[in-house]
């Protein structure tokens, strides 16, 4: 069977392109390309092998998945380390909303929250 799926990226959509950016730079250590010249304004924000693309939202409030439907995350990343990078954030002032445990779903994971007010998780599945 070919694997047809190779990876994906997040779109994060935020009022203030540059601000969340600015955020993710030196709270996160993600590093930003701003195409805010290009028919449709982004920037793309890179780390390791994940990236995060924001597009401008007119103005318009976020509304995380929590608040929309009444739970979930908006993001899911798939980490190695979480011990080191939670940490990481929480030295860098990141607001971490549920520290690192073992879900009931057998994932290792810890979540943050990010500027907008989106949540995302930071683990991987710990199958027995």
């Amino acid at each position: 069977m070919t694997n047809l799926l190779i990876l994906s990226h997040c779109i994060f959509p935020t009022p203030d392109i540059i601000r969340t950016a600015e955020y993710y730079e030196q709270k996160m250590r993600f590093r930003a390309i701003p195409y805010l010249n290009a028919s449709e304004p982004h920037v793309c924000l890179y780390r390791d092998s994940t990236e995060i693309i924001l597009t401008k939202t007119i103005g318009k409030r976020v509304f995380p998945n929590r608040k929309l439907y009444g739970y979930g995350y908006d993001a899911y990343f798939i980490t190695k380390n979480q011990e080191e990078l939670q940490q990481e954030f929480i030295e860098a002032g990141v607001n971490v909303v549920r520290p690192l445990g073992s879900t009931d779903y057998e994932n290792k994971e810890f979540v943050i929250e990010d500027i907008d007010g989106r949540w995302l998780a930071f683990g991987i599945k710990t199958l027995p």
